[in-house]
């Protein structure tokens, strides 16, 4: 993967190229933002996906904070003692030096230690020694641990995945934020386009009273009908500068030119049988493995649960030179080897976190099954709306050609006087319904299909995802 630096560079210049290429309205000086271009800037711009990215980077610091530490410790020790001898005072010095071996549960010391001489005439007695202590009943060789060090892997992987999942659902609604503008645009348009129409009606109708051929009432029907349109473009106007003010907050624009928008065709979903379709998700879903890795994390539990349940029981090993004064002179040489059992008896409380752990595994079995029975309902859902969409569009272009041509037909009869101005104005409206309807099936059909992608974890996979910022891979 390249580095941030780099990617950032190709994606700006990318945008560049998308934004340069896209022909301006001769009307307006705003430059198309296309859905492509847009996507790269809000990935690299919106901080919100920056802050996501930022979790992963606390990761790989679980371990070392969940398992128990393998650093050396060193301790020193260091006191008077007042003997009663002579009033003297002496010095006890004991210095330490132990390791804990999690993975194998070992743990060893070594200890030199002088103590002061109850008697004057005689040296001070000091010692080396060397313990070592291993489990074999709970936490047996290490087991625990290592139950450990699996349950927080699970967790890890369980986070990485979280992490696509909240980065996956965050760019699902930018896109659709995205979609929702371009339809608020594509009304604005319809919104202008109908009120100058209905401008060039009134002045006609104004042209037509002078000449004493329109009756005052059709002008004032004329002028009601310019109002509502007006009225119209002014709630469309509100609307499309409240979306627009959120695609510029997400591509942090500089607002030094205009932008618009430009779909394009909606991203492509399966085409076969739906059966099949949730087959090939099943396999591939993010979501089925967070779930399956929850229920491995689950069984965990329960094996850690049945190891706490166990008696402590340490293998002890010792080793000891003692002699007289700090070089140990006359050394005594002491090896021991012992058993240390502690056997608490189990109680409630024991019992029900074993039960407890039981318990969660079930549940995350049953969890399993029953995400699979709504996550199938969910995208049998969205994979029947998205065909609605789809027909309901044909039908809509359909009614939109019908309505044009009603159009054009009543406005020749109405010059000719063979119609009134109460049937041109109503066929002014039905054209002017029919292309709201049309860009509102457009944008449905688009935002189905980002729901579609997102549940079935197919709009992006972890390997599309930049590196955490700080990185610098």
């Amino acid at each position: 993967m390249h580095n941030r630096a780099a990617a950032l560079f190709g994606v700006l210049a990318a945008c560049a190229i998308l934004l340069a290429a896209a022909p301006a309205p001769a009307a307006s000086s705003n430059r198309v933002l296309r859905l492509d271009a847009y996507i790269a800037l809000a990935t690299s711009r919106d901080t919100e996906f920056e802050a996501i990215l930022i979790d992963e980077l606390t990761l790989q610091y679980r371990k070392a904070l969940r398992l128990p530490a393998r650093d050396l410790v060193l301790s020193v020790k260091q006191e008077y003692v007042s003997l009663s001898d002579g009033g003297r005072n002496e010095g006890a010095t004991a210095v330490s030096l132990g390791k804990l071996f999690p993975y194998t549960g070992t743990d060893v010391a070594a200890t030199y230690a002088v103590e002061p001489a109850a008697d004057a005439d005689r040296g001070s007695p000091g010692s080396v020694s060397f313990s070592l202590a291993q489990p074999v009943a709970r936490n047996a060789f290490g087991r625990a641990t290592r139950l450990l060090d699996r349950i927080v892997g699970v967790e890890t992987n369980v986070a990485r995945h979280q992490i696509v999942e909240a980065y996956e659902d965050y760019l699902a609604s930018v896109i659709v934020a995205y979609y929702e503008w371009w339809e608020a645009y594509e009304n604005l348009e319809i919104g202008r386009s109908s009120y100058r129409e209905n401008m060039r009606l009134l002045d006609n109708m104004l042209e037509r009273q002078q000449q004493q051929v329109a009756l005052p009432v059709d002008v004032n029907k004329t002028r009601i009908q310019l109002l509502a349109k007006k009225e119209n473009l002014v709630e469309l106007t509100d609307a499309y500068s409240n979306r627009l003010q959120v695609i510029e907050r997400i591509v942090r624009h500089d607002g030094r030119c205009g932008l618009r928008p430009e779909a394009g065709p909606p991203f492509p979903v399966p085409e076969a049988a739906f059966d099949e379709v949730y087959a090939q998700v099943r396999v591939g879903s993010r979501t089925f493995r967070i779930l399956d890795l929850l229920e491995r994390r689950s069984a965990l539990d329960v094996d850690r649960e049945a190891d706490d349940l166990l008696p402590s029981m340490n293998l002890l090993f010792a080793a000891e030179l003692a002699g007289e004064d700090y070089a140990l002179e006359d050394l005594e040489r002491t090896v021991s080897v012992g058993l240390a059992l502690e056997w608490p008896l189990p109680g409630e409380a024991d019992r029900a976190e074993q039960e407890l752990a039981e318990l969660a595994l079930a549940q995350a079995r049953l969890a399993t099954e029953n995400t699979h029975y709504r996550l199938y309902t969910r995208l049998k859902n969205l994979y029947l709306q998205i065909r609605r969409e789809r027909a309901l569009t044909a039908i809509a272009d359909e009614k939109l050609d019908l309505a044009r041509s009603v159009l054009e037909d009543e406005r020749e009869n109405y010059s000719f006087g063979k119609v009134s101005l109460n049937d041109y104005i109503a066929a002014v409206n039905v054209l002017d319904n029919n292309r709201f309807s049309r860009v509102r099936r457009d944008a449905a059909e688009k935002i189905l299909t980002i729901e579609w992608l997102r549940l079935a974890d197919r709009l992006i996979s972890r390997r599309d995802l930049p590196e955490p910022p700080g990185t610098g891979r």
